[in-house]
């Protein structure tokens, strides 16, 4: 893979941007989000006006796709801008602790390697070459080691925590690791933190405001531990960490809204919300036993559509026309090439695997048929997809099992009618493009 040096040079740029500044971005990445868990994508307790708002104010996407079914190969397909199985041993979320949970990741986890090489993300370099300051706050989970913390990759700041399952008030893993670190070093903070990751975005944005920046935004809100903003004295324990009620879920989408509020009032404050592109998007389908994934079947883990087809909004103030819905199939990697074009980037000579879909809404393109692919795996089990067009294949292996199915989603967005026995053909065809997808994206390493 050919990765940026020092050489980058200026991309012809899309018209929009000839006689344009380097706009800011906002990346507002949840965790766990399901495709129905915001009120303007049909949730029917949950309110999220703020978000709503910037789909109003903006575009709002009915199929965009996140690159993993799990929070880990979603964020290395993110920075790197390609698949992450190309990277090795990222398929599955890095468990608890440093754990590999596939063979690949086992391996990697034995020899202390478990996580994302910093010469394959080309996030934050691509930007920081084109004079951004680029900050990441809140969950990272792409590697516990030293040399995987994110200011070996060229961060200008980093606040959050290197794993994953983490308290919301003590901040430790389920497991009790001390993950939360100020840049290499670990600290001790008190709060919710949901409102330390919102402080510490805010005081980024004031110390950059006279610089292009790119903020990335990882929030750990809904994911597990369920803890609202006022539930401190709540006890979270083996037996209750994954073991969510209504009320709590609710309450964790509403802070989640307000959390999102916060950092647009501080780009108001500063003057700087006509000149950012703010994203917010989620990393994965929903926690199967509380999200709500709309029309959708399967959650989290599986690449059925609940597991996969998040929610996204995109707002750029007197680019993209409030109001705008996109029924464009995009995935998680179009947003790295998106960030690095609307920098003025050359990308010409890094290989990404995505389409620059924030320049497709902006410039009002066609919508057009494309082939997306998925692959999970954990344990013994390995869920896989392709996309092609409408058409979708999707094959579970377990344990020596194989379950197949074939839906046609322009027809059937709940996959409830299996058409693997009636088109064959294009059972065959689609297997044929999972197949040849997989040789090309063998793992470097």
């Amino acid at each position: 893979m050919k990765l940026y040096k020092s050489t980058v040079g200026i991309l012809l740029l899309p018209t929009f941007l000839l006689s344009a500044s380097k706009p800011n971005i906002v990346m507002i990445l949840a965790d766990d989000l399901g495709y129905g868990d915001l009120s303007s994508y049909g949730h029917p307790h949950a309110r999220t006006p703020v978000i709503d708002q910037l789909a109003k104010d903006g575009v709002r996407f009915t199929q965009h796709y996140a690159n993993g079914t799990e929070c880990s190969p979603t964020r290395t397909a993110f920075l790197t801008g390609r698949y992450q199985q190309r990277v090795g041993g990222l398929e599955c979320a890095i468990g608890t602790g440093n754990i590999g949970r596939y063979d690949d990741a086992a391996r990697l986890a034995k020899a202390r390697d478990l996580g994302l090489p910093a010469d394959q993300s080309v996030l934050p370099g691509g930007l920081k070459e084109r004079g951004y300051k680029c900050g990441i706050i809140g969950k990272w989970h792409l590697g516990y080691e030293p040399h995987f913390n994110p200011m070996v990759y060229g961060w200008d700041d980093f606040f959050g925590y290197m794993g994953g399952n983490v308290h919301y008030f003590n901040h430790r893993e389920t497991s009790s690791l001390h993950v939360l670190y100020d840049g290499n070093l670990p600290v001790h903070a008190e709060g919710y933190m949901s409102d330390l990751i919102t402080e510490r975005s805010i005081r980024f944005i004031k110390a950059n405001k006279d610089n292009p920046f790119f903020l990335y935004i990882a929030h750990e809100s809904p994911h597990f531990p369920f803890q609202g903003p006022g539930d401190k004295e709540k006890v979270v324990d083996a037996s209750n960490w994954n073991t969510p009620d209504e009320p709590t879920y609710v309450a964790m989408l509403e802070d989640l809204d307000a959390q999102v509020g916060k950092v647009l009032i501080a780009l108001e404050n500063e003057g700087l919300t006509r000149d950012t592109i703010v994203v917010f998007v989620s990393d994965n389908g929903g926690y199967g036993k509380i999200a709500n994934m709309g029309p959708l079947n399967g959650a989290k883990s599986t690449t059925l559509e609940g597991g996969i087809r998040v929610p996204m909004v995109i707002r750029w103030p007197g680019r993209i026309t409030p109001g705008k819905t996109c029924n464009q199939t995009c995935v998680t990697f179009d947003l790295t090439y998106s960030f690095l074009g609307v920098a003025g980037a050359d990308t010409s000579f890094l290989d990404l695997d995505g389409m620059d879909i924030i320049d497709h809404v902006v410039s009002g393109k066609r919508d057009f048929h494309r082939n997306l692919f998925w692959r999970g795996k954990r344990g013994e089990r390995v869920w896989s997809a392709v996309r092609s067009g409408d058409m979708k294949y999707v094959r579970k292996q377990d344990n020596g099992k194989i379950e197949e199915w074939v839906y046609d989603l322009s027809k059937d967005i709940g996959e409830k009618e299996d058409l693997a026995a009636s088109k064959t053909e294009i059972l065959k065809g689609l297997k044929d493009l999972l197949s040849k997808w997989e040789c090309d994206v063998k793992p470097i390493r």
